[in-house]
């Protein structure tokens, strides 16, 4: 009889389940299940039912057991690795209260300059925390539930993350780990606790709806009665801690010793290393994260990566492979058609208010070429600057592991090696996080069978480099980049004034 492992990816667009081996790390069923975001809200509010992640969960795991002919008595754990930061509001019955924010929502900066002047600033808050407030963490969220919608705040019980709400629907009990935890912007991640002053620059009695935090090697539970029936699985598996999305991506891709980085390039775009202590930035670009294997993990976020390429993917109406042929026909450098790729606001840097500019458009670049190019360099040269913001904390990549829809293109992969100038590899297993969320809990599960090994002996046995895949940097193109940078840079500082008088504009044509 095999041992299998189930890994679930829920994210913005779907959720991906992957069932493992545990003997060989192989994946022998994968499924996928497709979702939006709730439409016509306005502008900056980015909102999903979690029903809705619950629904797919269930259906892509189903599929993925279908597809590897798995037994109920074969699967022995699941992980579960979910989208940051989103805020899932739960009352006392356990009920959602109202859909749940999300990362990408912009619509909380107010609440983010109150909660840091609540707690004596900008300076003051990084040095409680090791974080900022952003709009895209969880605690503006809260604030904003009980400035403007007080009869909800009134019934909240519980505050969950994604990946949280479905343990909860896995096991039945609430808990929260570490990783996942410390994208709240609530807790102090030197100390791994919660910070007494940013729940006071929100509700004194907050921490009483916060759930108890484990560590990340430690169990959620096991799936409870009705769950495990819907599933066909029995009640003795064990779900792990499971994490983020970034946080599982990292155990996915072997990004759990430093030295390693690891570039995510999905409907978002990250970058992180493995650290063995806090790595803080004086200026809150860098988030200070927990990982999901008792470590830390610097990142850098920005909002908008296959978000733009699909936006004009569509609008060209290009299938994925004549996308990447026709941006290919462009030069290095769209002869200076830049894209400013902050569509749905930014967060490295924090511009909130932030839209897409095309910069250069030209009788000679207004083309599908250009624009499809553009659009893979844009993205990319916004995801370098939080990248040379990391170098200069230290974190210096020799390798960059490249995972996410973005990945899969040799084109994108070539202007990622540019664009860093680094060595980009991808992973044999392209689904890094749902990869993880499956390698941690077999992490998890074997340490309940009283065995005791490391996530990291787990990861150099498992998880292996695409060789074919390599790119590394062609000099001319990491200069013309490095100029393009430069220009980007500068463009985003001079719009910043005129994209809050633009947000201004079109909230008043709204109302």
């Amino acid at each position: 009889m095999r041992t299998l492992l189930i890994g679930v990816d829920s994210g913005t667009q779907s959720t991906k389940a992957l069932v493992v081996d545990a003997k060989n790390g192989k994946v022998l069923g994968s499924a996928s299940e497709a979702y939006d975001l709730i439409p016509d809200l306005p502008p900056g509010a980015k909102e999903q039912h979690p029903e809705t992640w619950r629904q797919a969960t269930a259906k892509a795991i189903k599929k993925a057991l279908k597809q590897a002919g798995a037994k109920s008595a074969e699967v022995k754990a699941i992980g579960v690795s979910g989208q940051q930061h989103g805020f899932v509001p739960l009352d006392a019955k356990g009920e959602v209260i109202r859909p749940a924010k999300l990362w990408c929502d912009t619509a909380t900066s107010d609440e983010c300059d109150e909660i840091m002047e609540q707690v004596g600033g900008f300076k003051a808050t990084v040095r409680q925390i090791g974080n900022a407030v952003l709009p895209g963490f969880t605690a503006p969220k809260i604030l904003w539930l009980k400035k403007r919608e007080p009869k909800n705040y009134a019934r909240l019980a519980s505050v969950l993350l994604p990946h949280d709400y479905l343990n909860f629907w896995l096991t039945g009990e609430k808990v929260m780990e570490f990783g996942d935890a410390s994208g709240t912007a609530l807790l102090d991640v030197r100390k791994r606790k919660w910070s007494r002053a940013l729940l006071d620059a929100i509700d004194p009695e907050l921490e009483g709806k916060l759930p108890p935090l484990i560590s990340s090697d430690r169990p959620a539970g096991t799936l409870q009665a009705s769950t495990a029936k819907e599933l066909g699985l029995g009640t003795d598996v064990v779900v792990s801690a499971g994490g983020g999305d970034n946080m599982m991506g990292a155990i996915g891709t072997g990004n759990t010793s430093p030295g390693v980085i690891t570039a995510s390039f999905g409907t978002s775009g990250t970058i992180y290393a493995c650290a063995g202590k806090p790595v803080i930035d004086p200026k809150g670009e860098i988030a200070a994260f927990c990982d999901s294997t008792n470590q830390w993990l610097p990142l850098l976020c920005t909002m908008n990566v296959t978000v733009a390429t699909e936006m004009v993917r569509n609008d060209f109406k290009l299938d994925h492979a004549k996308f990447n042929s026709v941006a290919a026909s462009a030069p290095a450098g769209c002869d200076g058609l830049l894209l400013l790729p902050y569509l749905e606001g930014e967060r490295t840097p924090n511009v909130p208010a932030g839209t897409g500019v095309f910069f250069g458009v030209t009788t000679k670049t207004f083309t599908a070429e250009h624009f499809a190019r553009a659009a893979m360099e844009g993205v990319t040269l916004g995801m370098n600057y939080g990248l040379r913001r990391l170098r200069e904390l230290g974190v210096e990549p020799t390798q960059i592991r490249a995972t996410g829809g973005g990945a899969k293109s040799k084109l994108w992969r070539q202007i990622m090696a540019d664009v860093f100038n680094a060595e980009v590899v991808t992973l044999k297993v392209s689904e890094g996080a749902a990869y993880g969320a499956a390698l941690q809990a077999l992490w998890c599960w074997r340490n309940e069978q009283g065995e005791k090994i490391g996530i990291q002996e787990i990861t150099e046995k498992f998880v292996t480099l695409n060789q074919a895949e390599t790119s590394r940097p062609i000099a001319k193109n990491v200069a013309l980049y490095a100029e393009l940078q430069e220009l980007q840079n500068e463009l985003s500082i001079k719009m910043r004034d005129m994209f809050v008088r633009h947000r201004e504009l079109v909230t008043k044509e709204r109302k």
